[in-house]
């Protein structure tokens, strides 16, 4: 994406995509890199499809197969048992992953044969339903709404154990990050550096989750210059705009209003 854009433009993402996985991936440019982590932590959706009667030792279709003798369940037991797995869970990260520990990334050391003791993370499945199944392929397919810092793989693999089972991932394509949709979305071979700049969407709705607060002239002085609000009233960050300008993004503590972000310089051009 740099390559489409003017020299030394800033571009960052806001959480990569297994290689196996395909779909939705939000980049931010320029000054709006800071948005970064009001993105980043936003519920995601995929589609997943999974192979049952094998394990994979990555959860995923990149990994080590190992074949097992158990047979794939039927849809109706597969759908019945997802209840299980949605809602507030506690899920053990894969060796597989981009987690540090002391440092050192844990597919690193997958690499190198080492495995370690790892502590379970709670994360929110919001949805967990079952599209289709294929009998012949000893396949099923799968949507699924959870919580950033979901692993997929690790749901599929905990289903399939415990329907005294195994299966591993063969595709993942995130289809929602928030309220962005992959539908709207873009293939990147698409772009052009000239047609790139009709798909730039502009940081306030890229934040539109966020609550907005108006604020006066006064006001969008002391927030270009980073200063302190008064309260809102409201429960953590808000975006600040001024005519349909977006500033700043702010946090409420209940006593006051302080920037997290600011996006406008000291003086109005």
């Amino acid at each position: 994406m740099k390559h489409l854009l003017p020299p030394k433009t800033k571009v960052g993402h806001t959480g990569t995509l297994d290689p196996l996985a395909s779909g939705l991936l939000v980049l931010l440019i320029g000054r709006s890199t800071r948005l970064s982590r009001y993105v980043t932590d936003l519920d995601k959706a995929y589609t997943a499809t999974a192979r049952f009667g094998a394990v994979s030792d990555t959860l995923d279709a990149d990994g080590n197969i190992t074949p097992l003798d158990t047979p794939m369940p039927d849809a109706n037991t597969i759908r019945g048992t997802l209840p299980s797995f949605t809602g507030d869970i506690l899920q053990m990260p894969p060796m597989a992953s981009a987690i540090k520990r002391e440092g050192v990334r844990l597919y690193d050391l997958h690499r190198r044969g080492v495995t370690i003791e790892r502590e379970p993370r709670p994360v929110t499945v919001h949805a967990f339903d079952l599209l289709a199944t294929n009998p012949t392929h000893q396949s099923a397919t799968f949507e699924i709404s959870c919580s950033s810092g979901t692993y997929v793989r690790t749901l599929i693999a905990d289903l399939a154990h415990y329907l005294h089972s195994g299966a591993y991932l063969t595709s993942l394509r995130r289809t929602r990050v928030g309220h962005l949709l992959v539908d709207s979305a873009v293939d990147p071979d698409d772009l052009t550096p000239i047609t790139i700049h009709n798909r730039i969407i502009h940081p306030d709705e890229v934040i539109s989750h966020l609550p907005r607060v108006e604020v006066d002239g006064e006001e969008e002085l002391a927030v270009r210059s980073g200063r302190v609000l008064g309260a809102r009233g409201l429960e953590g960050s808000f975006r600040v705009e001024r005519e349909g300008a977006l500033l700043a993004v702010y946090r409420d503590d209940g006593a006051e209003a302080k920037a997290e972000v600011v996006l406008c310089g000291a003086d109005r051009r």
